[in-house]
């Protein structure tokens, strides 16, 4: 793909003609598709099938996954005041979704962003031969709506949907992650060399990673992917972004130009598998960063036994990693860096050991980064950034090598399986600190004239120290603590003492209370039914609702989702709606939110609890309670204290199910009059803060721990 001069207008929209919308065609759609339409969850729409008679039937799909017509589904929406107006981009999709297939859709999207190229950027594929005529047609419709929407806007919601509709069978890297992995190699790279140069992706995927490097400057992008609807995908996302930077004024441009070297970007991206069938065999790259494929079986093991590639040994069949790793550095020109995301059994696998031996004398090895489990699948495993180096022409055995280890959990906490809740800039700005120190010191701990201890959770580690039977570059087991640094506990002796003063002061506080063997006068007992058929409380159950996941905690108005699930995993929300979409869903009555002063009880025997809800608004989902109490008649903290009451869950317990669920409306609570009860609230509320402070107590001794044995276990205590 060249950059030329010419004229700037779209191939796919004539010169002399006016935007004309394309005729309203009708497209089945499913329950899902409607509910991203109206904005809501996919319950809700379940539920206004089963509510609303005039509901349209479906058309098509199955009694599991029906399908309706978008046009009935347009009109019932606006007549019963469900969306007040349908975009031509939510019509869009689903005649993209309609065809079918994956790669048939996938081509579709990059056919239509090839043809939304400028007449001065040379399309990097030759248009499609085999798009049935159907698809053909909606490619030339969303051309004409992009010249109304916007193309990029267009595009990027085309290729958005398509990849939220088949993330399940590709592996896509974040924006976040492929701006980290960038930042790494920037940071990587020798002074003086030339850092606009070229670039490889031997397993490019949809492109997230070049597209990154793309904004960076560099002029040649080349890529390769055994996908080939990957291929023409990140070809059109390239020919987007360069056709953008083409679009800059004159002297944005300049800027352009002096970054790139003085020339315009080139692009390269072919089908094909670089393992067994290398497209870039004659390239030499500057830089080479990817996100490989892993823990692969079929990746050429026998038929490549021979391949010169091998240098540093034949990879076994079962390091598909090692293999990725040796090929890299095949590819890279003298003084090249690569950057590799790989699983952290690479680092450890005892039958890659003699590989990682030879990486390490050879010198091709320059660091190993452990990032924090959760920022990218797979979430449950702590991915490593593996920096390596284009090895030295000649073997550097008898020289002092070191190499630097990181682990960027010791000082930055998991995102627990929410990437966007995860602080990228302060990893970003950590990884590429510790590179440059790196490289500022020549990769050695004993550059002349050099003070300045590493960041946290850094070690540079002599290569003969990892030279053992395991050759282990796992950063964790060589960098426990943060290298380099004086480690004062002082800090969290403070915490552990401040919370051993709060659990004085609430003990102090209950151990006063007068308990008798029999209540001190005959007290009656009520069931939360009848508190609800008195109206002494509002008794509303959860209701089942699809919630983000994905979405940033803390988005403006974001409304948070808790579920059972969410009690026994992390005690907190796991999820989120969109503002409108939990104002809509409580307007219809297809959601229950909670606010502050309700008590919340959950309905399962293991995840048993029952408290006053002091936040800000939350919906809650199936098998949670919320009791609205009736002030004059209730204190919230005396309901929540009688329902917590463990006895109380056993009475009310049905163990109809292995989960023991517990009938709410069977939970009994005292009669009391309203002053006793804010008197037992009082009383209650303690209890919970005592329970509160336990729980805080137990997480920062249970840290004292380990940090004080870590000492120890290092011989750094003077004990003598």
């Amino acid at each position: 793909m060249l950059l030329r001069s010419g004229s700037e207008r779209p191939r796919g929209r004539p010169a002399d003609s006016g935007v004309q919308m394309p005729e309203e065609t009708d497209t089945p759609v499913v329950l899902a598709e409607i509910a991203r339409i109206a904005s809501v969850g996919r319950a809700a729409v379940s539920n206004w099938r089963r509510r609303h008679a005039t509901f349209p039937r479906a058309i098509g799909g199955t009694d599991a996954n029906p399908q309706f017509s978008l046009i009935e589904v347009e009109s019932w929406l606006l007549a019963n005041g469900k969306l007040k107006h349908i975009g031509h981009l939510e019509r869009l999709w689903p005649r993209f979704e309609v065809l079918g297939d994956r790669a048939l859709s996938g081509r579709a999207i990059a056919e239509f962003g090839l043809k939304l190229l400028p007449q001065a950027i040379e399309s990097p594929l030759a248009p499609s031969q085999d798009l049935p005529s159907a698809a053909v047609t909606l490619v030339d419709q969303a051309v004409e709506i992009a010249c109304e929407e916007g193309a990029r806007k267009t595009f990027d919601f085309l290729l958005g949907r398509w990849l939220e509709t088949y993330v399940r069978q590709m592996s896509v890297t974040s924006p976040q992650l492929a701006e980290l992995m960038v930042t790494a190699a920037m940071a990587s790279m020798p002074v003086g060399l030339d850092a606009y140069g070229t670039v490889l992706d031997p397993a490019c995927g949809s492109g997230e990673l070049l597209l990154t490097v793309a904004r960076h400057g560099w002029r040649t992008l080349l890529g390769t992917d055994i996908d080939p609807t990957s291929v023409a995908l990140t070809s059109a996302r390239l020919g987007l972004e360069i056709s953008k930077r083409h679009a800059m004024s004159e002297s944005d441009d300049r800027v352009l130009r002096t970054a790139a070297g003085g020339q315009l970007p080139v692009v390269d991206v072919r089908p094909g598998d670089s393992l067994r069938t290398d497209t870039h065999s004659q390239i030499k790259a500057n830089l080479i960063i990817s996100a490989p494929p892993y823990n692969e079986r079929d990746w050429g093991h026998e038929e490549l036994a021979t391949d010169p590639r091998w240098k540093y040994g034949v990879p076994p069949r079962t390091e598909s990693e090692l293999a990725w790793v040796e090929h890299v550095l095949s590819r890279l020109a003298p003084d090249g860096v690569a950057v590799l995301l790989l699983p952290p059994a690479v680092a450890s696998r005892r039958a890659g050991r003699r590989i990682r031996s030879a990486l390490l004398r050879a010198g091709a090895v320059r660091a190993v980064i452990a990032l924090p489990p959760g920022i990218a699948p797979p979430y449950s495993v702590a991915l490593h950034l593996w920096i390596l180096q284009a090895p030295p022409e000649e073997a550097q055995d008898n020289a002092v090598q070191e190499i630097l280890l990181c682990d960027t959990s010791a000082v930055i906490a998991s995102p627990g399986g929410k990437p966007q809740d995860f602080d990228w800039p302060r990893l970003q700005d950590h990884i590429g600190q510790m590179l440059d120190d790196f490289r500022s010191r020549g990769g050695s701990s004993r550059s002349p004239g050099t003070t300045k201890p590493l960041p946290s959770g850094c070690g540079i580690i002599s290569v003969m120290t990892l030279l053992d039977e395991q050759v282990d570059l796992t950063p964790g087991r060589h960098v426990p603590l943060s290298a380099g640094e004086q480690v004062d506990l002082g800090e969290a002796w403070n915490n552990f003492k401040k919370i051993l003063a709060e659990l004085d002061a609430h003990s102090g506080r209950l151990s006063s209370l007068q308990f008798s063997a029999e209540p001190h006068r005959t007290v009656g007992m009520t069931s939360v039914s009848d508190l609800d058929r008195a109206e002494a409380l509002k008794l509303r159950t959860g209701q089942p609702v699809e919630a983000d996941v994905d979405s940033e905690d803390g988005f403006p108005g974001a409304v948070p989702v808790l579920h059972v699930r969410d009690l026994l995993l992390t005690g907190r929300p796991g999820g989120w709606l969109e503002p409108e979409a939990a104002r809509k869903g409580v307007e219809a009555g297809l959601l229950t939110m909670a606010v502050a002063g309700d008590v919340i009880v959950a309905g399962v025997e293991r995840a048993y609890r029952a408290w006053v809800h002091m936040g800000e608004p939350l919906i809650i989902g199936p098998q949670l309670y919320s009791m609205r109490v009736n002030s004059k008649l209730l204190d919230s903290w005396f309901l929540a204290g009688c329902l917590r009451a463990p006895a109380n869950a056993r009475q009310a317990s049905t163990h109809a199910t292995s989960s023991g669920r517990i009938d709410v409306r069977k939970l009994q609570v005292l009669q009391l009059a309203l002053a006793e009860q804010s008197a037992y609230g009082d009383a209650f509320q303690a209890v919970a803060r005592l329970e509160e402070t336990l729980l805080g107590l137990h997480q920062v001794g249970t840290g004292l721990v380990a940090r004080i044995s870590d000492q120890l276990s290092a011989g750094r205590a003077h004990v003598y």
